[in-house]
């Protein structure tokens, strides 16, 4: 289907000034009609869909009730953003969403100025907002006139100690700040935590009713015991308090549980807090993930993220995958090695279904722990289960591990605990962008003293990279692995136990050795076929290892090959560097080696298909070639169309 919604309220709105001269019953037309060219442009382009459904009344009624852009609303994650870029200003572009060249799926600083703060990774829009604040209150900006700062911030998020850190800062200094308090019982999987069951304590009993009932003035239509508190509660809602004591210890007021999707509620109480608070307050909004979109509302996910689909049926079209997906090998791997190992558990930080960790629940329930959105915590807890005699798998992506370093540095890597680091989503990710690219581990793991850092080159490699790692018990050990699907070779049942340090030489040839670490693999292969061609038949080999190098492996292709090139899909300080630096120590450069390392651009890559941000990295296979040729001396024929 693709066929767009009428939108003929919609369509009236060119920027969130518009939606300030309309009443309120346009708004609520606004928010259907938003609902629906939603996802429509959702299902044109894939992206994250439930959590934009579940915001649509929430995002009108800002936009109608706060001054933006003068005021400041940051989404956290953002990935629930799209309805507000439709009503921004982005609309024309917004079937773009995820594309190359196209809008991104996140709020974005230098795409709008009514992206104040840009965002992907979770918990960070309670620090922005009070940082808005202080700057507004010190004249930091030459703009005398700049407003309020609003975050808005779901459960899932809360559950990440830096928002509160950040809370407990905002309370202290008492500003005027809002932070609206999205809690749809759902972030990417199912809420985990003290947090969770404490919000779901909140809007369990008469607070939720009487306030639904209190803002629309239907104090009557409720039963008896409930009316005299429901005109408590309307008088509490003059005050800007209602409950909430843990937020109320932090210095917040609180207002809520209120329905998020009743903008007949929404409205007047956010008209009320803009006019009469004077410092920190809390909205605690009950939403939907997936509203208004059944296939979405059904999903185990809600719909979290999706590729393209049919409006009317949900049913996403995907391609047949040619080989296993590499998380779903380290799943296959784990498995095989928790069988025989009851020490081994697993950790996930809110990410169980993308890390493969769903299927290691469901066999070892009491092995698997999904920590929430708390990388930190995460990693030192796995260091405390290894220190206790345990055997931990921390499965993380690549770029959510960045935010637990100084405890992979403090209390993994200087008390040498075998903690076991499943680095998923290395390399470059496509649709997600540069804020979800694996392309730092490498650089900022093997710089740790007693640190094993290993990357698989394909399923098969990867599969014995798990039962390395499960057998290594003399310090932490780390290995990583992209995103996608496989190269669709052959998988044993069980992966076998490397030699620490030790890689392999794939096919030997002569004049030039490439010798990769990771997944470019392949197209180091493809590249080599290419050049057999021109008369050059390189020598291959799979490092395996970024730390410990093998020394032997490195030194033997320097002195037998007039050139050397490695290739990582890391950025610069990674495996070629380390290279470098042994091949420095032992003078190998002092006898004419000449040396390449191709790695990551210094630069933030913008969101595209892999294989056009690879291109963009000059990492495909063609690029791999004319670097051969240009060390070589031979002339190139340039890039391939």
């Amino acid at each position: 289907m693709t066929d767009r919604p009428k939108t003929p309220v919609l369509d009236r709105v060119s920027n969130p000034a518009d939606l300030r001269s309309m009443s309120d019953e346009d708004l609520i037309r606004v928010a259907d009609e938003l609902r629906a060219e939603t996802i429509s442009a959702v299902s044109q382009t894939g992206g994250h869909l439930g959590a934009g459904l579940g915001v649509v009344e929430l995002t009108v009624a800002l936009h109608a009730v706060f001054d933006t852009p003068r005021d400041r609303l940051i989404w956290d994650v953002s990935h629930q953003c799209y309805p507000h870029k439709i009503l921004t200003g982005r609309r024309d572009r917004i079937r773009t969403l995820r594309q190359k060249d196209g809008l991104s799926g996140f709020t974005k600083r230098s795409e709008s100025p009514y992206d104040p703060f840009g965002a992907a990774h979770s918990s960070t829009s309670i620090s922005a907002a009070l940082g808005f604040t202080v700057a507004r209150d010190l004249g930091g900006s030459p703009d005398p006139s700049l407003g309020d700062a609003i975050a808005v911030i779901g459960d899932g998020a809360m559950s990440a100690g830096m928002a509160y850190e950040a809370m407990n800062n905002a309370g202290h200094l008492g500003r005027r700040m809002f932070v609206i308090l999205n809690d749809n019982e759902m972030s990417i999987a199912p809420p985990t935590g003290a947090m969770s069951s404490y919000l779901s304590r909140l809007y369990a009993g008469a607070p939720f009713q009487e306030f639904k009932a209190a803002a629309k003035g239907a104090v009557s239509m409720l039963p008896p015991p409930f009316q005299e508190g429901a005109k408590r509660a309307k008088e509490l809602l003059k005050g800007l308090a209602v409950g909430g004591t843990l937020f109320e210890e932090l210095g917040f007021s609180y207002l809520g549980p209120i329905d998020g999707h009743d903008m007949e509620q929404l409205l007047p109480i956010l008209r009320t807090v803009r006019a009469r608070a004077t410092g920190p307050v809390l909205i605690h909004a009950i939403t939907k993930k997936g509203k208004g979109f059944k296939p979405a509302e059904s999903a185990r996910d809600k719909g979290h993220a999706t590729g393209k689909f049919d409006v009317l049926t949900g049913e996403q079209a995907k391609s047949k995958p040619n080989a296993p997906s590499y998380t779903s090998v380290f799943a296959k791997g784990l498995l095989a090695e928790a069988a025989r190992d009851d020490r081994i558990v697993a950790v996930t930080a809110a990410m169980p279904d993308g890390t493969g960790l769903n299927l290691f629940a469901e066999r070892y329930p009491s092995r698997c722990f999904d920590v929430g959105i708390a990388e930190q915590h995460g990693v030192t807890f796995s260091a405390g289960l290894a220190a206790g005699g345990m055997k931990p798998f921390a499965a993380i992506y690549s770029t959510f591990l960045q935010r637990g370093y100084d405890q992979v540095v403090h209390d993994v890597a200087l008390q040498r605990l075998p903690v076991r680091f499943a680095i998923d989503r290395a390399g470059l990710v496509g649709a997600d962008g540069a804020t979800h690219a694996g392309a730092f581990d490498v650089a900022y793991l093997a710089n740790l003293p007693g640190f094993v850092v290993m990357a698989a080159s394909d399923e098969a490699e990867l599969m014995h990279m798990v039962a390395t790692a499960a057998a290594h018990d003399e310090g932490p050990i780390a290995f990583r692995f992209p995103r996608g699907e496989g190269t669709g070779v052959d998988l044993p049942e069980r992966g076998e136990i490397l030699e620490i340090g030790k890689g392999r030489i794939v096919a030997q040839g002569k004049g030039v050795a490439i010798l990769n670490f990771g997944a470019r693999m392949k197209e180091v292969t493809e590249a080599a076929e290419a050049l057999s061609a021109r008369g050059v038949t390189p020598t291959l080999a799979d490092a395996r290892f970024a730390k410990p190098l093998d020394h032997d492996l490195i030194l033997k292709l320097a002195a037998e090959h007039e050139a050397l090139i490695t290739i990582e899909e890391g950025c610069v300080g990674g495996f070629g560097s380390h290279v470098a630096q042994l091949l420095s120590d032992e003078g190998v450069f002092d006898h004419g080696l000449r040396f390449r390392s191709m790695v990551l651009p210094d630069t933030f890559i913008d969101q595209a298909s892999p294989e056009d941000m690879y291109a963009v990295a000059r990492l495909n296979a063609e690029d791999i070639e004319a670097k051969v040729l240009e060390v070589m001396g031979v002339e190139s024929l340039g890039r391939r169309a």
